[in-house]
């Protein structure tokens, strides 16, 4: 099989391969930057543009150089005047060289290169690496999903995608069709040549070769002319888009909103559900987020309500899993619909209803979702206490038991604004084997 060589130069006598690396640390370090801002910043800034400093030393494009460590170099530079090989050079006096560092007031520097980014990209680097785990159910009412299929041939496209054995027919036929020399041909020709010219020379055999060499060339030209392979032979394989069944998914968010809950506790409980809904919205088209308030009842809410009303009242934190439940058996039902949870609470519960959370979450709730992810908002002070040891709440002591039973059930504390990204990612990351392993 023939093997395609693109021999074209590099644009503007620069490395394609270096410009290929130079991308992939600028998009590292982008990633990172954007990251680490809205870490320690707010959680409503990831929605909107962003501007990221790109260290300058990292704008270059790599090159050669000797190495200053080894090696044998005899040189004077161009234009040396006072100087001869083997001259020994004194040392500046202190503060007389001409060096690159600058003083202040002195010299120049080059300021950071800035990259300023939308806010589509600004999500994408954010969530890159991010996913629901265990999307498996499918359902053919909403195919609102592609991928690409082989759709026959095409005389434009990425080099990638060059059909060889289509454009080697293709060839063929043309070299036929033009009446291409074959090599055999010329070698042949060359052959009764090379036997003439080894006999005496007579009248005849001289006219002979000069009609053999003439017939020579003009093989040999003809097949210059026709190409083996020319541009109207290439042909590239096209993919059209083909609809795929859509994976529905629902994303339940139940908050706490009861007194126990202060100003702090809730800021911090709306951060995270504002992360994940920004996540929900860019990652995946087609998906239903049910929002869900309880106090000592539950109510499913909007999005205006879930965030900015300021109800409050007494603590049962049952309420919104029966609730919860009550909305899949209407809207939801299992075996079509992927079925995610995230839970916010402080942790405080009436008496004896933590334990019947963890009996609904163990028998019935955990049976219908593909993940769920308990988040517990403690005090900075309890973060050293409990960050170090299995004690807590009556709910987080219940829902320990849930996690021993059931690999999809994970649980994270949030003590500061600082947690909630990390522990964001700690649930959602790509490939988390203790998400995506669902007992059946």
């Amino acid at each position: 099989m023939p093997n395609f060589i693109d021999r074209r130069l590099n644009p503007k006598d620069k490395s394609i391969g270096n410009r290929r690396r130079f991308m992939k640390r600028a998009q590292e370090e982008l990633k990172r930057a954007v990251k680490e801002h809205i870490r320690t910043g707010k959680i409503a800034d990831a929605d909107g543009t962003h501007s990221v400093p790109m260290p300058s030393r990292d704008t270059s494009e790599p090159t050669f150089r000797n190495s200053s460590r080894g090696g044998e170099r005899e040189y004077v530079l161009p234009g040396n005047k006072e100087f001869s090989p083997g001259d020994r050079i004194n040392k500046p006096p202190a503060g007389g060289g001409a060096g690159s560092g600058s003083k202040a007031g002195q010299g120049e520097a080059e300021d950071d290169f800035r990259f300023v980014l939308s806010r589509e990209e600004v999500l994408d680097l954010f969530f890159e690496d991010l996913e629901l785990p265990d999307m498996v159910k499918l359902s053919l009412k909403e195919a609102v999903t592609f991928k690409p299929r082989r759709a026959g041939f095409s005389t434009a496209g990425a080099p990638n995608n060059i059909n060889v054995g289509q454009t080697m027919r293709n060839s063929f036929g043309r070299r036929i069709a033009l009446h291409r020399p074959k090599l055999s041909q010329i070698e042949e020709l060359q052959a009764q040549i090379t036997a003439l010219e080894a006999e005496p020379p007579t009248e005849a055999k001289q006219k002979r070769l000069v009609e053999l060499r003439e017939e020579v060339d003009r093989l040999e030209r003809r097949r210059r002319m026709v190409a083996f392979v020319d541009p109207v032979d290439i042909r590239y394989n096209r993919y059209e888009q083909q609809p795929q069944p859509n994976a529905n998914a629902v994303m339940f968010c139940l908050m706490d909103v009861s007194s126990s809950m202060g100003e702090r506790e809730k800021d911090l409980a709306k951060r995270f559900f504002v992360l994940l809904h920004l996540f929900l919205k860019r990652r995946y088209e087609r998906i239903d987020i049910v929002f869900i308030r309880h106090t000592h009842e539950a109510g499913e809410v909007d999005e205006e309500t879930f965030f900015y009303s300021t109800q409050s009242g007494g603590t049962v934190v049952s309420t919104a899993i029966e609730k919860m439940q009550h909305v899949i058996e209407e809207r939801y039902p299992a075996h079509e619909w992927n079925i995610y949870a995230a839970q916010a609470s402080d942790g405080d519960n009436i008496a004896g209803d933590s334990d019947r959370c963890a009996s609904l979450l163990i028998e019935e709730v955990l049976r219908l979702c593909q993940y769920y992810a308990y988040i517990e908002i403690i005090d900075e002070r309890e973060s050293e206490i409990f960050g170090a040891t299995e004690n807590g709440t009556s709910l987080w002591r219940a829902y320990r038991m849930v996690g021993e039973h059931w690999p999809n059930f994970q649980m994270a504390r949030i003590a500061r604004p600082s947690d909630i990204y990390p522990v964001f990612r700690q649930l959602f990351a790509k490939n988390n084997a203790a998400a995506t392993t669902r007992a059946k």
